[in-house]
């Protein structure tokens, strides 16, 4: 069975709206998989956001549970790891390295056949060889400084936007764009999965 571990800012919003959807899909479906969800600055036993409860209510979708702060057990218990944000996957791949090769934004994963895979990943690992060079206090080569901005420009928006303290349409626009990129991400997998 597949384990699927969706990732935010506080696990009180995005994250918990995608575990909640990604469960009803695979039971909808009949996919096999366990779906969780934390947050890299949650704050552990934080009830989803109210917004997002009646998002849910409102499409008869079952709530999660309460938030819970990503650490290296749910790096470890996951299959595939997927964030909202860029800066999210960005924040797991520094902290757990070992787990970047299994973790995406959720459109990034939606989007892996299309053609711009090999730019998005050539961008990772850019980004991933600039924060080492920075850390270690070593130039950076303007070459690939100039190719990493060059990518950046040209990548597609793949961050799902927050809706923290925005009107109950703004979480429902969220849950669309989750929904939607759920749909495109599994659709197509579900039979060799």
């Amino acid at each position: 069975m597949r384990r699927i571990l969706m990732v935010c800012t506080g696990n009180t919003c995005r994250s918990p709206m995608a575990e909640a959807l990604l469960r009803d899909w695979a039971a909808r479906t009949g996919t096999e998989m366990e779906v969780r969800s934390a947050g890299v600055a949650a704050q552990s036993g934080m009830p989803i956001s109210a917004h997002a409860a009646e998002t849910l209510k409102r499409g008869r979708i079952a709530l999660p549970g309460a938030s819970t702060r990503l650490d290296r057990g749910d790096v470890e218990w996951a299959d595939l790891i997927l964030t909202m944000t860029v800066s999210h996957k960005r924040a797991i791949a520094e902290r757990y390295p070992h787990a970047a090769s299994k973790t995406y934004t959720l459109k990034e994963y939606a989007r892996q056949s299309e053609a711009l895979l090999p730019d998005l990943q050539e961008m990772d690992r850019l980004h991933a060889e600039f924060q080492m060079a920075l850390a270690l206090g070593k130039p950076f080569p303007e070459r690939d400084r100039q190719r990493l901005s060059e990518l950046s420009r040209r990548a597609p928006d793949l961050d799902i936007a927050d809706p923290y303290g925005g009107p109950l349409a703004l979480y429902e626009a969220c849950a669309r764009e989750i929904r939607e990129a759920i749909e495109r991400a599994f659709g197509g997998r579900q039979a060799a999965d």
